[in-house]
């Protein structure tokens, strides 16, 4: 089943007189439950491809379609509620709430969109994420791999139709990274979650299904990892 769709996607930024395309007419689409990981160099599109995935920034022209919605043809307001609901998105920063707890951080998305998610779900992320016996600390009492694992379960906590992981090992030591990165594959094999990270780090994208290689806007590789 077909969970996201990119037809002729294009971005187009003004750069004094001329035109930069960083997604330059990307067509491609992901099965629900693959995880896929974007690879490219720095200043690639694969950042900007992410965003325009994930409803973060509206495409120049073409179309995305998650689980056979056109999401750039809602409004403003409606996209918003789209994103809630259907994309998970993990940042290399954590982006956390300061003043909200480990618990209130991962059911923020829930109580935005005031959905009880109920109290199985909640401590079966917890257990996944082993953050049981963290549940109740600040994001300032948290190691910055634990405040990932946070992020990871604010992006999964309502099962949506696909989870995006912009370089979340970036801000990370290699044993922290290396924890991340089997919480992702975990979350894909346990849940059937689709995810799609974005990742300069050819070993972290090896755990992946399939790699699509970016550079200069442009797909010049899709291939399926064996």
């Amino acid at each position: 089943m077909e969970i996201l769709k990119v037809e002729n996607l294009t971005k187009t930024y003004k750069s004094g007189e001329a035109e930069v395309n960083a997604v330059d007419n990307i067509s491609f689409s992901i099965e629900k439950g693959e995880f896929v990981a974007i690879v490219g160099a720095s200043g690639s599109g694969k950042s900007t491809l992410l965003h325009l995935l994930g409803g973060v920034d509206r495409p120049t022209s073409g179309k995305v379609y998650i689980d056979g919605k056109d999401i750039y043809s809602l409004d403003d307001d409606a996209l918003a509620i789209f994103r809630r609901r259907q994309i998970g998105i993990i940042y290399q920063f954590y982006n956390l709430i300061p003043i909200l707890n480990v618990t209130e951080n991962i059911l923020l998305p829930c109580d935005l969109d005031n959905t009880n998610i109920g109290k199985e779900r909640l401590k079966e992320v917890l257990e996944t994420l082993n953050l049981n016996n963290r549940k109740n600390h600040l994001p300032n009492e948290l190691s910055g791999g634990q405040q990932q694992r946070v992020s990871i379960g604010r992006a999964i906590i309502n099962n949506p139709a696909i989870v995006l992981a912009d370089e979340p090992t970036g801000n990370l030591d290699s044993k922290a990274s290396d924890e991340i990165v089997s919480l992702l594959k975990m979350s894909n094999k346990k849940y059937n979650q689709t995810i799609v990270i974005i990742t300069h780090d050819l070993e972290i994208a090896s755990v992946a299904d399939r790699i699509i290689t970016i550079d200069d806007g442009k797909i010049i590789k899709d291939e399926k990892i064996a």
